[in-house]
């Protein structure tokens, strides 16, 4: 996992290659210098695990519904010792979180009501198709 290229650096945290690019243009990940020299290696820049760990980090807290803006502030407050602040994103994003399973949850009691009606030899337009069109 040493010294990858950005390539292999995509390919290890499954991401494309251009992910990697636009994280740098963004900040969310440092660009290394390249290296210096001819050869082998010579002009590339070369990756190391903390990279790998911040690619696997803005993931990971996508998957838990953050912005890049917020997981910007996020990757700030690590080097601060501002937990108060941390918290309070986190706080925000499980209340916007339990927003959203409850608006599933009244979607999916709704569909599933339509599809009994569906099923009981309802004669007529589909009330599935029905209730969508109303809307």
């Amino acid at each position: 996992m040493k010294d990858m290229t950005i390539a292999g650096l995509a390919k290890a945290a499954n991401v494309g290659v251009e992910t990697v690019r636009y994280y740098q243009r963004r900040g969310l990940v440092n660009e290394p210098q390249r290296t210096r020299g001819g050869g082998l290696g010579g002009g590339i820049r070369r990756y190391g695990p903390e990279h790998l760990r911040r690619l696997r980090f803005i993931r990971s807290a996508q998957a838990a519904g953050f912005t890049l803006e917020l997981i910007g502030e996020l990757i700030a407050l690590d080097a601060t010792s501002d937990r108060a602040r941390a918290l309070e994103l986190a706080t925000e994003r499980i209340a916007a979180l339990d927003s959203k399973i409850d608006e599933l949850r009244r979607a999916r009691a709704a569909l599933l009501h339509l599809s009994h009606e569906c099923k009981s030899g309802h004669v007529g337009p589909c009330p599935i198709i029905s209730s969508f069109e109303d809307n």
